[in-house]
């Protein structure tokens, strides 16, 4: 059993325990020690407020350099003879095979877990899952349907543990992917206009986005959602205090015009307490031609995917749609995670 050092991100062990889950008093993540030639190394990641703006600058250069590496030479063996245990215990598409293509094009392997394939379907306990898992790999990827999963992982675990997706809590390798994205697309991220649009409240990639974002200078962030689907209060609360204008809105055509950066969500159904309350809320936006047609024509589009209907397929082919181009960099951001956090990212920086 692995305590895990506190910091700013200490977990509150009653939502846990409203989840089911078993509670561990040292729950937390460490800030990243940028003092360190390799801050990251032995690490784990599970939160976004992990990092500050030095820390996502860092893996931004180690992601830059494995880029480079994949389109020279389709890979480097960086990670040759280590082993990824790639454990999903919620469905997923593109977050489960860009880690598991990561450690391939590291030149490592990968032993992957499912929701259908785990002993969780028959009552094993997350603590043991992750304890058994531990001896046949140097790494572990979560992606858990509860809250604060990840951070139970983390602290069972006597190897890394990164979180791919804690139920509605946070995302945080999507947050960097998507911020790597923005600064390699748009040149920088500070004094962007952030619009994110849709499904705030159950839409744990926007959790993750708003708290790193709030680390560069001049964000402006725009919150647009139905009332019932909110940006929850302590993410909002968090943001302001870290001097960002925030502006929440029902009304997209407010603030679309002068919108650098849209963000759509997909309205998530697998969260709704009732199929009721998920039909009145689904399709209240969507994002077609017409509508993009009074934003920037620097403007980026993003979505992490999965789309139900919330983007109509001709806006696929508008040079401003970039959710094509998150997998890919996404890609390369878990790359540089997993090398960074086996500390082995020195030779591409």
């Amino acid at each position: 059993m692995r305590s895990v050092s506190s910091s700013r991100i200490a977990l509150s062990s009653a939502p846990l325990q409203r989840l089911g889950l078993r509670t561990v008093s040292t729950h937390s993540a460490q800030l990243i020690d940028m003092s360190k030639t390799r801050p990251l190394a032995g690490g784990d990641v599970i939160s976004a407020k992990q990092f500050d703006k030095s820390s996502i600058e860092y893996v931004f250069k180690v992601a830059a350099g494995l880029k480079k590496e994949v389109e020279r030479n389709g890979g480097v063996d960086l990670l040759k003879h280590r082993v990824l245990a790639n454990v999903f215990m919620e469905p997923s598409t593109r977050t489960a095979s860009s880690f598991h293509a990561a450690m391939l094009r590291l030149g490592g392997a990968v032993v992957p877990i499912n929701e259908l394939t785990s002993s969780a379907q028959k009552g094993e306990t997350l603590e043991d899952t992750v304890r058994t898992m531990e001896n046949y790999a140097d790494v572990l990827v979560l992606r858990h349907p509860k809250v604060g999963s990840a951070a139970t992982a983390a602290h069972y675990a006597r190897i890394p543990v990164i979180n791919a997706g804690d139920g509605q809590g946070e995302h945080p390798t999507q947050a960097l992917l998507d911020l790597f994205l923005i600064h390699q697309e748009r040149g920088s991220i500070d004094g962007a206009s952030i619009t994110l649009l849709g499904d705030l409240k159950y839409g744990r990639t926007v959790h993750s986005l708003s708290v790193m974002l709030a680390l560069f200078p001049g964000i402006k962030i725009n919150l647009v959602s139905p009332p019932n689907l909110a940006m929850p209060a302590e993410v909002v609360a968090e943001v302001k205090a870290k001097g960002i204008t925030v502006t929440e809105t029902a009304d997209l055509d407010a603030v679309l015009s002068t919108t650098d950066v849209l963000y759509q969500t997909r309205v998530q159904k697998e969260r709704f307490a009732s199929l009721e309350e998920y039909e009145k809320s689904k399709g209240a936006y969507i994002i077609t031609p017409a509508t993009l047609s009074p934003a920037k024509k620097s403007l980026l589009l993003l979505h992490p995917f999965p789309r139900v209907d919330e983007i109509t397929p001709d806006v696929d082919q508008d040079p401003r749609a970039m959710y094509f181009k998150q997998p890919q960099y996404g890609m390369y951001m878990r790359m540089a995670l997993l090398a960074s956090v086996l500390g082995k990212e020195g030779p591409v920086l």
